[in-house]
């Protein structure tokens, strides 16, 4: 980390109630198990614990300093003192917070100014991560972005605050739950560009209506600077309201727009492409061929058109993406059977662009097992019964659901669970088959594709 003790008193609005050794932390920590040498460690307040409890711990672990509520702050000083310790001054910094995760929150805003890099940050409902992903491996120099799932109030800032001290580029996934959220995030991250996957019927059930989604997923464009680029779909739908503001440059991605690919090739898991930019054309070569891989990469590389990146640099960054994991990843299981574990999460978007590719694979036989699209409010069951008509419209062979909300998907066959599904397909698997296992984290899909390896 780049900032001092005084700056990390500041920006998180502490008292430093004991002084540790000089220097700067080495990263951020909120787990006193996982908290060695060098590390600040935030003791934040959750549902059954207060990490301000273990802040000790921490500082016996060799954590360079503490940030804690200021009742923990007192108690870890007596305990010291108890201990024949004595004064913690020269030991490990103490700082008094009132509220620790709005100090973890002002600490990664402060190093976020103090690296310098620049920051993309990408938002939707739909797609972000994958995007986030290819943005990492397209844009050239040191970057950074976010492992795994830390996208949230708590994980966004962790992952500023691990940013190597060189890093010319951040890539911040930003999740979304209810207004104002990301809100909050785009404040942390301040954005040089702003993406936008796309909004659809995710979290509905929390916001009500499509329209308040588009109008929490545009709270990224607040956060923009002046002159800040905004990358969105060529059909923004509810998006489109909340982009006629001033200084606000736009990037559309997608077919008619600035950013657009043409005489696509689909090749030995290849894509290649011609991506027409602002910026001019580039001939880009993929390591995937799913339709919906493809505009995720054209929103990336409108991401790094905004940062004023040229496209022949991106295009020698493509050989390495790689994705995150449970997202399309394919397994081969002998007998030419593909399976598609696509199981990190499920939407009426998504699943719809996952079955469209699961009958692109040229598969004998295309088999579908789909767990519940979770958080749809009262219009789950229509969501569930149009992803069903889509699967036998667009030619998916077997439908399997899992569970019992699947039944609206008007499936082939239903079991109770994933344990119950991969017995059955290991039963009834023919050599060729495609199978795409997909559905929301609370469905537990994962099983499937972790127990049908060793059952086939």
């Amino acid at each position: 980390m780049r900032l001092g003790a005084a700056e990390i008193a500041a920006a998180a609005a502490a008292e430093v109630v004991a002084e540790g050794a000089a220097g700067t932390p080495r990263r951020a920590t909120i787990d006193s198990g996982e908290t060695g040498p060098g590390d600040l460690f935030f003791g934040l307040r959750g549902a059954n614990r207060d990490g301000g409890e273990f802040a000790a711990a921490a500082i016996e672990a060799g954590a360079w300093g503490v940030v804690v509520g200021p009742e923990h702050a007192s108690a870890v000083l007596s305990s010291f003192a108890a201990h024949s310790v004595g004064n913690l001054n020269g030991t490990a910094w103490v700082f008094a917070a009132a509220d620790p995760l709005a100090a973890l929150q002002g600490v990664a805003g402060a190093q976020r100014r103090a690296l310098g890099a620049s920051v993309v940050g990408v938002t939707g409902s739909v797609g972000k991560t994958s995007v986030k992903d290819i943005a990492r491996a397209l844009l050239p120099g040191r970057v950074h972005a976010n492992r795994e799932n830390l996208n949230t109030e708590i994980g966004l800032p962790l992952t500023i605050l691990e940013a190597p001290d060189d890093s010319e580029r951040l890539v911040l996934e930003m999740a979304m739950r209810g207004a104002g959220q990301i809100a909050e995030l785009a404040a942390i991250a301040a954005p040089d560009v702003a993406v936008i996957t796309n909004v659809g019927p995710v979290h509905i059930e929390i916001l009500g209506s499509v329209a308040a989604i588009a109008a929490a997923k545009a709270e990224i464009l607040d956060s923009l600077p002046e002159g800040g680029t905004a990358v969105v779909p060529v059909d923004g739908g509810e998006l489109e309201s909340h982009l006629r503001r001033e200084g606000l440059r736009t990037l559309r991605f997608g077919p008619g727009g600035d950013v657009e690919a043409s005489e696509v090739r689909r090749v030995e898991g290849v894509t290649e492409a011609r991506i027409e930019t602002p910026a001019g054309p580039q001939l880009f070569h993929f390591p995937f061929t799913e339709a919906h891989n493809l505009t995720n990469a054209l929103a990336a590389v409108g991401a790094g058109i905004g940062l004023g990146v040229a496209p022949e640099e991106m295009a020698d960054g493509a050989a390495s993406i790689g994705f995150s994991r449970f997202r399309g990843e394919r397994i081969e299981l002998g007998d030419g059977i593909v399976l598609v574990n696509d199981c990190y999460n499920a939407n009426p978007v998504s699943m719809r662009a996952a079955l469209d590719h699961l009958t692109t694979l040229g598969a004998a036989r295309t088999v579908a097992v789909l767990g519940e699209m979770g958080e749809l409010g009262t219009d789950a069951s229509g969501y569930h019964r149009e992803v069903g008509e889509h699967a036998r419209a667009h030619g998916v062979d077997i439908v399997i659901g899992v569970g019992e909300p699947a039944r609206d998907y008007g499936p082939d066959e239903l079991v109770a669970d994933p344990g119950e599904a991969a017995e059955l397909l290991a039963a009834h698997l023919e050599p060729g088959d495609a199978v795409l296992v997909k559905g929301s984290r609370s469905a537990g899909m994962e099983t499937v594709a972790e127990l049908l390896p060793e059952l086939v």
